[in-house]
């Protein structure tokens, strides 16, 4: 049985091997979200263009949709954590590239642009490995507290990582930001060569790659939860998220700020992402939870609406939080239900198209946006694109809405 207490997200950490993954992960995701602030705000600073800034976040973004369900084959075959460790260790690499050229005063857009492309790929491999390794560090009772948890994580350093962004951009230069990441990859690689598997989940390596990688799309397809969740996620992935792409332009645009303006927009996000994803580790069960992540992804669009339709950047942040509500609630939700569901020997491969969509498919929507914004504005663009794709959304699914839940919530493993 699952946790519904505190109590039960304690017990979650007290379990070795993922307290020292999450603990690492938590130290790196900082640092992450530093750089992230420190690539858009060096973007527009660079060109100034809406159309840049959609292109360097689909340079980031769109390798995960080609590579991922590749590497979810991957994540199936081999050891998760060891394929966690040399995905890090490219990231890394990429991190101390980036901050040396910053540093000596060398970078320019193009060699931003290769440097986060190479930066995707990597992440692509990182992002098949995370999303199947979780549930195999600890019992499968505490996997709904577990991965709740690191939501909770993960938001937390999407308030932290700007902040400290912000600090370093304003007091040292942008180089400081991209020095501290590479700090905490070096502490996150320390602690997974700590961790060890709990669980080892694996389909052999019978059948090729992308034979194996088909097999996990038909099973999502096919399957009466599965499948229209991933729909649930596409619409937020093109209709919501590329919001958080275009926050330089916000910030400086619409609000009249500077990066302290636009560190608090993306942290404002971040606090409304933290706080529904610690509401979903107390709540630490997959009952009723269907309902919520389908209502949730209908809140974004209002926040956006709030955003694009004032100058106040008080209106600002409040319309920056509940987009973050949206979007964690959607996301988690949507993955918390598929890792229950989901057929162990299948867990990587279905769960990299989580990877692929949760990920790599808001690249289409910061490149549409982006190239909308030049030619009818910033607020008329995601303001469509978040209608048109929430609207849609909700036509398809909720016909099928008792089907979803009681193949997710009563079908489930």
């Amino acid at each position: 049985m699952a946790f519904t207490t505190f109590d039960g997200v304690i017990e979650t950490w007290k379990q070795r091997n993922f307290a020292w993954y999450m603990s690492g992960a938590a130290i790196s995701l900082f640092g992450v979200w530093a750089q992230r602030i420190a690539v858009a705000w060096l973007t527009w600073k660079l060109t100034g263009s809406y159309f840049w800034l959609g292109l360097i976040a689909f340079a980031d973004l769109f390798p995960t949709v080609i590579i991922t369900p590749l590497a979810g084959v991957m994540a199936d075959r081999v050891d998760r954590r060891k394929m966690s460790i040399y995905s890090q260790l490219a990231a890394a690499f990429q991190a101390i590239v980036l901050a040396t050229c910053t540093l000596m005063g060398v970078i320019e857009i193009w060699s931003l642009l290769t440097l986060t492309v190479f930066l995707g790929v990597a992440l692509a491999y990182n992002t098949a490995a995370r999303l199947a390794l979780v549930p195999n560090l600890l019992e499968p009772r505490f996997i709904p507290s577990a991965l709740a948890s690191d939501a909770a994580i993960y938001n937390s350093a999407r308030v932290i990582g700007p902040m400290i962004a912000a600090w370093l951009i304003a007091e040292i230069n942008i180089g400081g930001a991209f020095v501290f990441n590479c700090i905490t990859y070096v502490i996150f690689l320390f602690c997974l060569f700590k961790m060890r598997l709990v669980r080892h989940e694996t389909s052999g390596r019978a059948g090729g790659v992308f034979l194996q990688s088909l097999e996990g799309m038909r099973y999502a397809a096919k399957h009466p939860g599965i499948g229209p969740v991933l729909v649930l996620l596409t619409a937020l992935a093109i209709g919501v998220k590329p919001f958080l792409e275009m926050l330089p332009a916000f910030a400086e645009d619409v609000f009249k700020s500077d990066v302290h303006g636009f560190a608090w927009l993306a942290a404002a996000a971040g606090f409304g992402a933290i706080s529904c994803a610690i509401f979903l580790a107390v709540r630490g069960r997959s009952d009723g939870l269907t309902r919520i992540t389908l209502s949730a992804l209908f809140v974004g669009p209002f926040g956006i609406l709030i955003m694009c339709f004032s100058n106040s950047l008080w209106l600002g942040l409040i319309g920056s939080f509940i987009v973050g509500t949206s979007i964690t609630l959607t996301g988690t939700g949507v993955q918390t239900l598929m890792q229950t569901a989901v057929e162990g020997h299948l867990r990587g491969r279905v769960m990299s198209l989580y990877g692929m969509l949760h990920r790599g498919v808001p690249a289409i929507g910061a490149l549409v946006v982006g190239g909308l914004a030049e030619f009818i504005g910033l607020s008329i663009a995601m303001i469509g694109i978040a209608l048109i794709f929430c609207v849609g959304a909700a036509v398809w699914i909720y016909p099928r809405q008792k089907k979803i839940i009681q193949a997710l919530e009563t079908g489930s493993n």
